[in-house]
């Protein structure tokens, strides 16, 4: 397991507040290789069950990795992690329903393996990656703050590894401007997308991103959460995390990623281009048409006062590590 050096902006475990439970999951696994582990990985992948931690008692002498809990540095109080019960039973995944626990019944029976995951478009070499290739990267643990267009914010704990990665092992030419992104079109197991649960909006979910915006090192693949593999209901096997974005950036269940040399269509701003942006960046002086962004609830096990409204920051706290990618731009009119 790769243990990258720590940059200006993470911060150490211990100024972030845990759950009880992950605090005790200090110790990652080493890689064993994870194609070997691809069997039992794929027995528990469908209830996001597999636990890649074990804990300092069962790990042995010279086996322990000192793991980064990466987290933007934006106030000097501490974070609390949203309850992993609440991270896998609030969910905007209109594939399987609009309420936020429609996704986590809808999606119970959801099959991620086998999956393909297409590389192409403008790359000097396509490829296609089974289930098991997700697995194969370095994988990191990193802690995100993500904010919803809708008002209200989590901080989730994801392992996964960089996009800019990934990309890298296709060789995106120089001709590409654009990353085009695609989620799995299959109404026999997602009924959102064969009826009116899916919201009205088109089928399948598409998303895109500029291409300095996707190589930039805080864009993430994300192949599992909370030390296990991705829920359905959190876009199992694998999705996108954009932390400076708006939520509905990160898309769900990829099954397609493409180089492109033109922007790309995105399904919100398809939808609504007038309330969705291609950019989506969080904005607290840029409202939605319908309510403010300027704060925003933010969710910690979600119980009868135990969330908070606090204030929301530009770029959703990133902004000393992304906002230099929007120099000069008029980010009211590119929201």
């Amino acid at each position: 397991m790769l243990i990258k050096t720590k940059k200006s902006w993470q911060l150490s475990e211990a100024q972030v507040t845990d759950e009880t439970v992950f605090r005790q999951r200090r110790t990652l696994l080493r890689q064993m290789g994870f194609l070997g582990m691809g069997g039992l990985l794929a027995s528990h992948a469908q209830a996001g069950v597999l636990d890649w931690f074990g804990n300092d008692k069962n790990s042995g002498s010279g086996a322990k990795l000192q793991r980064e809990l990466e987290f933007a540095k934006a106030t000097s109080t501490q974070q609390t992690l949203t309850s992993e019960a609440k991270v896998t039973s609030y969910n905007n995944f209109y594939e399987f329903g609009l309420g936020k626990n429609d996704p986590r019944e809808n999606a119970a029976g959801f099959r991620v393996d086998p999956w393909q995951l297409q590389l192409d478009g403008l790359v000097d070499q396509p490829q296609t990656l089974g289930y098991e290739d997700l697995f194969g990267f370095d994988l990191e643990e990193r802690i995100y703050r993500l904010r919803c267009v809708e008002a209200w914010s989590m901080v989730i704990p994801w392992v996964g590894f960089p996009l800019a990665d990934i990309l890298k092992r296709a060789g995106v030419n120089s001709s590409a401007k654009y990353i085009a992104f695609e989620t799995l079109f299959d109404p026999k197991q997602m009924p959102g997308q064969r009826s009116r649960l899916g919201g009205g909006i088109r089928y399948p979910y598409v998303e895109g991103l500029r291409m300095d915006e996707a190589m930039h090192p805080l864009t993430f693949i994300a192949v599992g959460v909370y030390g296990k593999t991705l829920a359905p209901q959190n876009g199992a096997p694998v999705r996108l995390v954009v932390p400076w974005k708006y939520g509905f950036k990160s898309i769900k269940s990829i099954t397609r990623i493409q180089a492109v040399d033109k922007q790309p269509p995105t399904t919100w701003n398809l939808a609504a281009a007038n309330e969705y942006g291609f950019y989506a960046n969080v904005n607290p002086e840029v409202d939605h048409p319908r309510w403010s962004q300027a704060t925003e609830r933010r969710i910690t096990r979600g119980g009868l006062g135990s969330d908070e409204r606090i204030a929301t920051l530009p770029f959703n706290g990133y902004g000393e590590q992304v906002a230099g990618l929007y120099q000069g731009m008029d980010l009211q009119r590119f929201y």
